[in-house]
Formats: structure tokens, C-alpha cells, sequence
């Protein structure tokens, strides 16, 4: 028997719009994976319905279509060839919305596919939104979209707000195990209540479901998120952008491989495989980034390999990583400086771990496993008294 597909937050609007939406000027914010299963893309699929008008459309880092391959790299507005829409960039002189990009409509429609983990900046963008329509007394709709790496398992530090930034402006754990629409619905209740905020709802997602069992087609909501696989191991691999280490950007398997020019890879495996990490294996490799860090430079590492999605921690793994080479190398200096997204004091490492727990326990020679411990009871109070309150699927 084939399985249904998820219909997603679009599928359902584009049936039946709300009734907030109807004969309504909409301003929409999208990105390329803003698509139905049978890839026409939101824009397309919203013109179509005469319900509303579409006055402007809004993007993200790395646009509306993927303009910008490499990150933090910001984009400029400008009309669309196809639409003659207005385009907006909430990723270059402002992340916010302002008065004027928001004067021709009346409600702001968020259609973006997230990848589960607390640093990819869309969520953040759709906060910054939600600020700005509650300022002006527009409401929002999100059109929610499955979490691709399953809605069940939480992992990883709970950002603490000293540490607050555009890849974490709230507190979350790392691995957050929340939709779109669940984490709008807990930023609306705990910081802004009095947005009007409307959830369109799949159906048929169950927070069990990785990506593939949606039997949705996956598209890169990212230039550097290619398939499910990277989004499954992006919640540990992304905190090798707070260091020198290369996290794969500028190969085929951005994320599953890095390194560095003075890694010995099987010295390096030979430290990971004492970890005993569950669900994961590595193999040493050699690779050249064509950009980014390291670009042109022959790099020693390894390729993550997840056997066992069920078992499988990033975030452990993430760390592992970081703890090994640290052990390995003290000669090179592994954290990167600041400014890194728009945070100018603080180290990038301790704004994507969200606090100097992790850096300093890195330092001292903290043990894995008792690290491991302080997160997972973080995880657990943030569950108990917040995510559980926001949970809109079995």
C-alpha cells in the first residue's frame, strides 16, 4: 500500500483559504522549498486562487530562490521578472520588515520549510515578522510544513537569552522537535500575545515522521542543505562554523564531511571510535573545498555515515567532534572570532551552542557523557514547561 502524502499548511490553503485571507492584499514570505508535492512553488500556487492579492513578497537569507550560495552573505530587493512583485530582503540592511514594505498589505502569509535545528535563521525571520505586523496591527498566517528530522526527539543546549542572537533569539534546545507553525504559535504566547497569529495545520504528519515518510519531494531550502540526510546531521555539524574547521561547505556532502589542512584523518577516526557514538560511523578522507574555508587546500577528515536515524544524536556527535580535534590538535586555535551573524562581542561558537558552557567545557576536558547530562535535563524542563503546551500533532 503507497502511503498518503502530508499535505503541508500550502496544500490546504491553496483548497480553501481562511477566511482572514479572503479579498485580502497578502504579503508573502517564501523561499525556494516553499512548494507542493508536485513542485509549483507558493507564489504560483496562491496567484491562482483570485481569493486574495498578492502585493509583495518577502525572502530570507539566501533569497527567495536561493540567490546567495554561501553564508552570511546578504541580498538586495528587487522586482521580480515573473510576478513584477516587489521582493524583499529581510537579510541585508534589515532582517525586520519596516512600516514601508509593509504599507500594501494587510496580512503577512509565511510559507518556509525549516530543517529542525535552532540556528537556521528562517524561524528567526518569521519572528522578526511577527514583531513588525503586531506593531501595526496586521496579522500573520503560517502555513506550517513538516519538521524534516521527526518531532519527537529534543537535544542540545537551551539557548540562555545573554547569549541571544539571529541564530537563536529565543530559548530552544538545539534539536527543537517543533514545526514552524509550533514554534510561531510558542513565540506568539510567550513574547507577543497579542498578535492575531493563525496556524494552518497539515494534515497527515505525525511528529514520529522523518522526511521521508511525508513522501513529500525534498528541495533545498538552502543552497548548502541538499537532501534530509544534511538536515539530520546540521543540529551537531552547524557548531563547526564557530570554529576554523571546514564543515563540508564548498564539497558535494556539505556537513556530513569536514576537516582541516593539519587533521590526520585516521588518527581522528581512531579518538571518534572511542567515543562509541550510537547510530554513526566515520570514514577518513581527504577532500578540497572549492569555497569557503580552506577553499583550494588539500583537507584531512572524515564523512559522517548515520546507520541508525532512531539512535542517532547530532548534537553528541557535533561535540564529539569538536572535543576530539581540541585533544588532538592544541596547537591550532579552533575557535573562530567574531563577527559572525551580525554578532560583533561574543564568540561564534557560544552563540550557536547558546551560552560558554560547551566552549569551556571543551577547554577544561569536560567528559562528553557529563556534558551530555546538563543538556539533557535542559531539554527536559524546557519540554515539560514549554513545548509540550505547543504541540499541534500526535
Amino acid at each position: 500500500m503507497i502511503p498518503m502524502p502530508v499535505l503541508t499548511g500550502l496544500d490546504i490553503v491553496a483548497k480553501k483559504p481562511p477566511k482572514c485571507l479572503k479579498g485580502a492584499d497578502i504579503g508573502l514570505l517564501i523561499h525556494p522549498a516553499s512548494v507542493n508535492r508536485r513542485l509549483e512553488h507558493a507564489v504560483d500556487i496562491l496567484f491562482r486562487t483570485g481569493s486574495f492579492c498578492i502585493k509583495a513578497l518577502f525572502g530570507p537569507q539566501h533569497g527567495i530562490r536561493g540567490e546567495t550560495q554561501d553564508n552570511m552573505i546578504e541580498w538586495r530587493g528587487f522586482r521580480d521578472r515573473k510576478t513584477g512583485l516587489p521582493v524583499y530582503s529581510l537579510y541585508s540592511k534589515t532582517r525586520k520588515p519596516t512600516p514601508d514594505m509593509l504599507k500594501e498589505i494587510d496580512v503577512m502569509v509565511i510559507d518556509m520549510q525549516d530543517v529542525g535545528a535552532r540556528y537556521y535563521t528562517f524561524i528567526w525571520t518569521m519572528e522578526l515578522c511577527m514583531q513588525a505586523c503586531l506593531e501595526l496591527g496586521k496579522p500573520v498566517v503560517v502555513l506550517d510544513r513538516p519538521n524534516p528530522i521527526g518531532g519527537v526527539i529534543t537535544e542540545g543546549p537551551v539557548l540562555n537569552m545573554d547569549y541571544a542572537s539571529f541564530v537563536g533569539q529565543r530559548p530552544l534546545p538545539v534539536r527543537h522537535g517543533m514545526t514552524v507553525g509550533e514554534i510561531a504559535l510558542y513565540l506568539k504566547n510567550a513574547f507577543y500575545p497579542d498578535l492575531d497569529l493563525q496556524i494552518i495545520r497539515m494534515k497527515g504528519w505525525k511528529r514520529k515522521m522523518l522526511f521521508a515518510d511525508t513522501v513529500l519531494p525534498w528541495v533545498m531550502p538552502s543552497p548548502n542543505m541538499p537532501s534530509p540526510d544534511t538536515a539530520l546531521v546540521y543540529p551537531g555539524m552547524c557548531l563547526l562554523e564557530g570554529t576554523i574547521l571546514s564543515e563540508g561547505r564548498g564539497t558535494t556532502r556539505p556537513f556530513e564531511i569536514f576537516g582541516a589542512p593539519f587533521i590526520g584523518p585516521d588518527a581522528l577516526v581512531k579518538r571518534l571510535k572511542e567515543f562509541r557514538l550510537p547510530g554513526v560511523v566515520f570514514r577518513p578522507m581527504h577532500f578540497q573545498p572549492t569555497f569557503q574555508k580552506h577553499a583550494g587546500r588539500l583537507c584531512g577528515g572524515a564523512q559522517i555515515h548515520v546507520l541508525e536515524k532512531e539512535k542517532f544524536r547530532p548534537i553528541k556527535t557535533g561535540v564529539a567532534i569538536l572535543k576530539a580535534i581540541y585533544e588532538l590538535y592544541p596547537a591550532y586555535p579552533l575557535w573562530n572570532l567574531p563577527p559572525y551573524e551580525y554578532e560583533t562581542e561574543k564568540m561564534p561558537i557560544d552563540i550557536l551552542s547558546g551560552s560558554d558552557f560547551l566552549r569551556e567545557g571543551l577547554e577544561n576536558g569536560a567528559d562528553l557523557d557529563k556534558m551530555e547530562t546538563v543538556w539533557k535535563g535542559q531539554c527536559e524542563r524546557f519540554n515539560r514547561t514549554v513545548r509540550k503546551k505547543y504541540m499541534l500533532y500526535e
